[in-house]
C-alpha cells in the first residue's frame, strides 16, 4: 500500500470518528423539565432546613453541598462545611427566632441539573412577629440524583428589630 493511500484512509478514518463522536454528543432534546415538580422539590429542601434550623439542630441534611459558599450581608463568605457549621453553631445558641422560606420562581437549565432558586425568607420572634424579612437566590445542583445548594445569598428588606 502506497504512502498516499494510507493517509487517505487515517483521513476517511479520522472523518469518520469525529462523525461518530458528533452524533453521540448530541444534546439530549427530549427531556421534559417539570417546573412544578422542581419547584416543589427545592420548596421541600427549604422547609427541611428552616426546621431543622428552627429546631436548633446541627445536622446534615443534605441542603448544602461540600463546596457551598454562602454570601450574608455584612461578613465574609462562610466557604465550606466546615466553616458553615461554625456558623450555624454560633448563630443557633440562644436562638428564639424562626426562619421561613418560601420559593418563589425557580430556573432549571435544559437538562435539569442545576436550579436557579429566587424566594423570600421571614425571621419571626417568639410573639411571632416580624423582625426580619427578604429575599434570596440559591443555585442548586443535582449531585446523585438530588438537589444541592452550591452557592446562596441573601438581601434584606430593611426589617429589623
Amino acid at each position: 500500500m502506497s504512502m498516499k493511500n494510507k493517509i487517505i484512509i487515517r483521513a476517511v478514518l479520522s472523518g469518520f470518528c469525529v462523525l461518530l463522536v458528533s452524533c453521540n454528543t448530541k444534546k439530549d432534546e427530549n427531556v421534559v423539565i417539570d417546573l412544578k415538580q422542581v419547584k416543589k422539590e427545592i420548596q421541600a429542601k427549604e422547609n427541611e432546613y428552616a426546621a431543622t434550623y428552627n429546631a436548633g439542630q446541627l445536622k446534615e441534611i443534605g441542603y448544602y453541598a461540600d463546596d457551598a459558599i454562602t454570601f450574608y450581608q455584612n461578613r465574609p463568605p462562610i466557604i465550606g462545611k466546615d466553616a458553615r457549621y461554625e456558623f450555624l453553631k454560633s448563630d443557633l445558641e440562644n436562638n428564639t427566632n424562626v426562619i421561613s422560606f418560601e420559593t418563589k420562581e425557580v430556573f432549571v437549565s435544559h437538562d435539569g441539573n442545576m436550579v436557579v432558586e429566587v424566594g423570600y425568607y421571614k425571621v419571626t420572634d417568639s410573639t411571632k412577629t416580624p423582625i426580619n424579612t427578604g429575599n434570596y437566590m440559591s443555585l442548586f445542583e443535582k449531585r446523585d440524583g438530588k438537589y444541592v445548594c452550591l452557592r446562596d445569598m441573601s438581601a434584606s428588606d430593611g426589617l429589623t428589630e
